[in-house]
């Protein structure tokens, strides 16, 4: 589930110390980058169905929220993922997920991730501290190092909404490095072209994206998951599909808000 942008996601508090913890630590010497964004702000809400095989199995929300919580004086942006399996497909596979990240709201990458997952009996907390002044994140009682500008799994779906694919070229590879689970990940997106998609709530001019996956786990081919999103200044993901082992997923965006700029509908 955490491979369709995380859109499966389950509930948390936030405990204040962690920021101050960051805080406290953090070189006031550090120079970090400077992240161009015209694709979200505060207030956008995306809400999404999603199916599986014919089956509408449950509903997403990505949503980015104003905090006035603050690291070492830098501004933050809270963006939360939430995911819920419908009533009847509880009897199947029931989740209650909720991601949260605190983002540099310059630098576009995380100081604090949150994960709180029940998917079908397991469940899973994650809290992670990110000291991106040393380039180590705090995973429970261990620190690892990480690469400069490491994204959660979270911070990395808007991180890679800032992106220019304007002079993209297709079969062109953009990648980012992720905590995922405890490790390191290099995440690769594949640019395949313009295309215009018809979902429930319209057609739309989109761009498509294959994420690069790993495989064998879920996917048998590398390219199972095909992602499409908004060709305009939001860069929403619009529809995503992938095959699994034992069936395929598909999550369509139902509802839409707060946008920066108009959708590319048609």
């Amino acid at each position: 589930m955490k491979n369709l942008f995380i859109l499966f996601l389950s509930t948390c508090f936030i405990n204040a110390s962690a920021f101050e913890g960051v805080a406290s630590r953090q070189n006031q010497k550090t120079s970090f980058r400077k992240v161009k964004n015209e694709s979200f702000k505060a207030g956008e809400k995306l809400t999404y169905k999603v199916h599986y095989g014919m089956i509408d199995a449950g509903y997403a929300t990505l949503e980015v929220k104003k905090t006035d919580k603050k690291i070492n004086g830098r501004e933050l942006l809270h963006v939360v993922g939430k995911g819920k399996s419908i009533s009847a497909f509880d009897l199947f596979f029931k989740v209650r997920d909720r991601y949260e990240s605190y983002v540099d709201y310059d630098g576009m990458f995380p100081w604090i991730f949150i994960r709180r997952v029940y998917e079908g009996g397991i469940e899973i907390k994650q809290d992670y501290t990110f000291y991106q002044h040393k380039n180590k994140v705090a995973t429970g009682k261990e620190k690892m190092d990480v690469p400069a500008n490491v994204q959660d799994m979270l911070s990395a779906f808007y991180y890679a909404r800032t992106i220019d694919f304007s002079n993209a070229k297709i079969n062109q590879v953009f990648e980012m490095s992720c905590v995922v689970d405890g490790e390191t990940w290099p995440l690769k997106i594949k640019y395949k072209g313009e295309e215009e998609v018809k979902i429930r709530k319209g057609k739309f001019k989109c761009l498509k994206f294959a994420p690069v996956l790993q495989e064998g786990r879920i996917w048998k081919n590398e390219e199972d998951l095909s992602v499409w999103i908004t060709n305009d200044k939001n860069k929403i993901p619009l529809l995503a599909k992938t095959k699994i082992l034992v069936g395929s997923i598909k999550m369509e965006l139902s509802d839409y808000e707060g946008l920066v700029a108009p959708i590319a509908k048609i």
